[in-house]
């Protein structure tokens, strides 16, 4: 290969790299990224979760799925979008820890809007599968239904947050209760552990979320098929 000819190969392969980054280049399309690692969800769902309109989000979505990070298909008059590849979540993951580790910021944000967290004495991973395995917990994923069917922690019952109070004696106060959802900033779980703690459970919560556990290969549920 020619120095010219190299040249032009690596400034090629790099700046269909660099597709990638640019997409991901927003804090719009980054949620849009969690919010689909949850599961498969409309351009109309993923509008009212990230407070945009339905065209905005649309724009983004199409970011996106030129870069193949997103793939859509058409269910009735509705579009629905899921991630294109499990490497996109395991992007989105190695992004969020190496802001953590790198931006104060972050830290900083963390502390000013859930400084109570750390009375919730987070669960880990590890902890809650050994918990899980011995019996001494019992797990309730608490984000919408929809995603709790898209899929879930084997094992885990569905009592989406907004149903945590109406629902409460369905689950026993002999054991641990640990709560999760969709990720570290998600307060669904938070939520969910204080009303909890209020009426006399035992409840903490998930350090992480549902993709987190999926990640590390964790046993999880995909439409009813568990893997």
């Amino acid at each position: 290969m020619q120095p010219a000819e190299k040249r032009r190969f690596k400034d090629e392969l790099f700046e269909q790299f660099a597709r990638i980054g640019k997409a991901l280049s927003s804090g719009r399309r980054l949620e849009l990224v969690e919010l689909l690692a949850q599961g498969e969800r409309s351009v109309e769902d993923l509008a009212v979760e990230t407070s945009q309109s339905v065209a905005n989000t649309s724009q983004h979505l199409q970011v996106l799925r030129q870069a193949q990070l997103v793939d859509s298909r058409r269910e009735g008059n509705y579009i629905r979008y899921r991630l294109a590849d499990p490497k996109v979540l395991r992007l989105w993951l190695a992004m969020r820890d190496l802001g953590e580790a790198r931006l104060a910021e972050i830290g900083r944000l963390v502390e000013t809007f859930l400084q109570h967290r750390s009375a919730l004495e987070p669960v880990t991973c590890t902890e809650l599968q050994r918990r899980m395995r011995d019996g001494s917990a019992i797990v309730i994923d608490v984000r919408p239904a929809e995603e709790y069917a898209a899929g879930h922690i084997a094992g885990a019952r569905s009592i989406p947050v907004t149903e945590v109070r109406a629902r409460m004696r369905e689950i026993p106060k002999r054991r641990l209760v640990v709560a999760y959802c969709r990720g570290p900033y998600c307060v669904f779980a938070d939520q969910a552990v204080e009303l909890l703690r209020t009426s006399g459970y035992r409840a903490r919560r998930l350090e992480t979320g549902f993709p987190d556990w999926q990640a590390m290969g964790m046993p999880v549920v995909h439409n009813s098929v568990q893997m």
